[in-house]
């Protein structure tokens, strides 16, 4: 589902965004377009009925601003949603859940009951469980990121997000992702902590 198509979904007429040039931006190795456009599938396909625009729209915005500034950047793209969506025309209600989704991926932690934080939130971590060949992209692209931290820093910190990923339980939270995409996902995490200590 399309910004504009969810955006009309939701009963708003859609505008002008600059949604396609930021995810375009050259620093981004990973947190770019095929990134986002696989997070609005997943986490649409989480989801139905009206609920797959709402969740769509925040799928879209949620890196929409990416300048490596943790917190920043996900409070920065939460109003940026705010800004399009109010011109847009959505309903207040509308642009408050969207915007509180986008602010789920903070600390990437779902309030309790709440099924479309838990479907964004699985969405943007299903990397994690792709096959072997997509799971190394990734991990390339993702450094890339960090080219300015030496390689020290970068396994120290690393080796963090990866036991910090490991001890999450459940690390999906919705039963379909945890089915499909959990036994995968611990694989790829603990082959690649093994080989940043190796």
């Amino acid at each position: 589902m399309n910004w504009d198509d969810a955006v009309r979904a939701l009963g708003g007429d859609p505008r002008p965004t600059d949604l396609g040039t930021r995810y375009a931006e050259p620093h981004r190795r990973y947190h770019d377009t095929a990134h986002v456009r696989q997070v609005v599938r997943d986490a649409v396909a989480l989801t139905a009925g009206r609920d797959r625009a709402i969740v769509a729209l925040a799928a879209w915005a949620h890196d929409v601003v990416y300048d490596g500034r943790p917190g920043d950047d996900e409070r920065a793209s939460a109003a940026w949603a705010r800004r399009h969506l109010t011109a847009a025309g959505l309903q207040p209600a509308d642009i408050d859940r969207i915007e509180g989704l986008v602010l789920a991926t903070l600390d990437h932690t779902a309030p309790p009951g709440d099924h479309l934080a838990e479907a964004l939130l699985d969405a943007d971590l299903a990397i994690l469980s792709a096959a072997p060949p997509a799971y190394e992209r990734y991990r390339t692209a993702v450094r890339a990121e960090y080219a300015h931290v030496d390689d020290d820093q970068w396994r120290t910190g690393r080796a963090t997000v990866l036991r910090s990923l490991l001890a999450k339980d459940p690390l999906y939270r919705t039963a379909t992702a945890r089915d499909q995409w959990t036994t995968q996902a611990h694989h790829n995490l603990r082959t690649e902590l093994a080989t940043l200590m190796s």
